[in-house]
């Protein structure tokens, strides 16, 4: 992003000074700092996970892994909390996750629901977008809410853990060198350098990440060449909050532009510049804050308004073929770029890090085989591709790559206008979970008697169950959900070597049941990023522990 800033909406978090380091981090241990009141923990020889990237990917990771009992190091390059419109709304999915690490409870409070969205050909509607509402879910499809907040509402939480996460603000890191035992880092701050070890590093950087180019990593996918301007306006309107899109507006002849409403009266404008635009020119303040008052002008909006933030951005489709190398893991825009159409960026990068979470803390504790991080790559990596192939379809609607495209979107448009079997195509398809049907971990053994349901890899939809909603018995360790004709409190049980399994007796008379195809005895076996491991008609024992013992062991073809 290159932007322009007048202030943020939200306040930063401001690191207190301090010391830094001792040169070489192998000899010394660090001086006892506090950032946001997160205390520094005394230096080892090694840090067990050193994260780079202090962004929401990176904090979300970090909470994850102390939510294992796992220690980790973040290195952020900025000195707070980023500020001003980057990522601007969080799935259910995304919520879900946050349910797991106390987060999302502040991002509700914060954040503003939405279902609806409109698609414009010039002044006409021609699609009306209504995401589906399901009454048993505990959180609403999408929530509009600024990247700057829940990277707050992160810090927040990680001072709940001082002895296990510890912030580094200020710090540029680049690899030295990697191997197979770990890697070597320098760190550049604004009063001087040192090195590090890590045992296990994370790169959760960005699009620009140092780590992938410290690899000479090559992402592969594609570039598109259209650019879009972000704005960011404080206006009071009483405009329904939801997505709105025109193609071809008056306001901006011959391109895009969308619109979002936030909570405390902001609106995020993004709007596509024309090939013949200097981008240079397109982003001085006189130049947008013209454009956005033709546009609310054309949508009769008279309210006074000021600009907050200006950003410009290229959408882009590209990943990295694989996400582990080595010691070396990388995750979100380190990982992959997919266009913002469809909020499928910070989305994927949070479940990115929630997936690679538990896999990693079990690895650290000795407790699996290190090739279960090889499946954190297949998994997340096909993820990708499903992001990448749905996000690809809106980027080429909304900025056609070639003269074909342009003729066919102009047709789809202007037939949408009075025919509704052809509106479809101009749906902007959102986010939705994404399940691994072809993932390593996977146990079929029970499948074929199942006619219906979710099937092993996938996400379980979240649902009302006795006391609260399946997202809230969820937890950092393996679960079963145990289907018989009456409920029970949760049960935990050692599996050995400190893994434990949580086991909750679930009614044969919900709509639990029902949707997944739920009989007396039968059994749901969920892994710690609550995806489905397995499901058996009938409970048994050995069998469930068998089932974890192979994904630990890595015991797979």
């Amino acid at each position: 992003f290159s932007t322009v800033r007048w202030y943020s909406s939200c306040d930063p978090v401001s690191p207190a000074a301090s010391s830094l380091p001792a040169a070489d981090e192998r000899s010394r241990p660090c001086p006892s700092t506090t950032v946001t009141s997160l205390t520094c923990r005394p230096s080892t020889l090694l840090h067990p996970v050193v994260i780079v990237g202090g962004g929401p990917i990176g904090l979300t990771l970090a909470l994850a892994l102390a939510r294992q009992g796992v220690a980790a190091l973040v290195l952020e390059a900025d000195d707070t909390v980023c500020q001003g419109s980057r990522a601007g709304c969080v799935t259910r999915r995304s919520l879900e996750i946050y349910e797991q690490l106390g987060v999302a409870e502040p991002i509700m409070r914060q954040g503003l629901p939405w279902s609806q969205g409109w698609s414009y050909h010039r002044t006409t509607e021609v699609f009306h977008l209504q995401m589906p509402v399901d009454d048993e879910a505990r959180y609403p499809s999408l929530v509009n809410i600024q990247q700057c907040y829940i990277e707050k509402f992160l810090v927040d939480e990680l001072a709940r853990y001082p002895n296990l996460v510890q912030i580094r603000w200020q710090s540029q890191a680049q690899i030295i060198e990697h191997s197979d035992n770990g890697a070597q880092l320098q760190v550049t701050t604004p009063v001087g350098s040192y090195r590090l070890n890590a045992d296990w590093l994370v790169a959760c950087d960005g699009a620009r990440s140092s780590v992938r180019k410290s690899l000479s990593l090559p992402f592969v996918g594609t570039r598109y060449e259209g650019r879009y301007v972000i704005v960011d306006i404080k206006m009071s309107s009483a405009l329904a909050p939801g997505r709105r899109a025109w193609f071809d507006p008056p306001s901006n002849p011959g391109a895009t532009l969308l619109m979002h409403k936030h909570r405390d009266d902001l609106w995020r404008f993004d709007y596509q510049l024309r090939d013949d635009e200097d981008a240079d020119e397109a982003v001085k303040p006189e130049n947008v804050l013209q454009r956005v008052q033709s546009h609310l002008t054309l949508i009769g909006e008279t309210a006074p308004w000021q600009p907050v933030w200006i950003s410009i951005y290229s959408a882009s489709c590209l990943t990295l073929e694989d996400y582990r190398h080595g010691r070396v893991l990388l995750a979100g825009d380190a990982a992959h770029l997919v266009p913002i159409f469809g909020v499928r960026g910070m989305n994927s990068g949070i479940d990115d890090v929630y997936n690679l979470a538990w896999k990693l803390a079990y690895v650290c504790r000795g407790w699996a085989d290190q090739r279960l991080l090889d499946s954190y790559s297949d998994e997340r990596v096909h993820a990708t591709r499903e992001n990448m192939r749905h996000a690809s379809k809106s980027a080429e609607f909304m900025a056609p790559p070639s003269a074909a495209f342009a003729r066919m979107r102009a047709a789809v448009l202007s037939l949408a206008e009075t025919q509704s079997w052809i509106r479809s195509l101009v749906n902007p398809r959102q986010s939705t979970a994404i399940g691994f049907p072809d993932s390593p971990l996977n146990q079929l053994a029970d499948e074929a008697s199942f006619a219906h349901g979710p099937k092993p890899g996938d996400n379980l939809p979240d649902m009302r169950v006795a006391g609260g909603h399946l997202s809230s018995l969820l937890g950092p360790r393996f679960t079963v959900l145990r289907f018989e004709t009456s409920a029970s409190p949760t049960a935990l049980a050692s599996l050995g070597f400190g893994v434990e399994l949580a086991t909750v007796q679930m009614r044969l008379d919900s709509e639990l049941a029902r949707r997944l195809d739920a009989r007396a005895g039968t059994t749901y076996l969920l892994r710690p990023d609550g995806h489905l491991l397995g499901r058996w008609r009938y409970y048994e024992q050995s069998v469930l522990t068998a089932a974890i013992d192979a994904v630990l062991q890595a015991n797979w073809p």
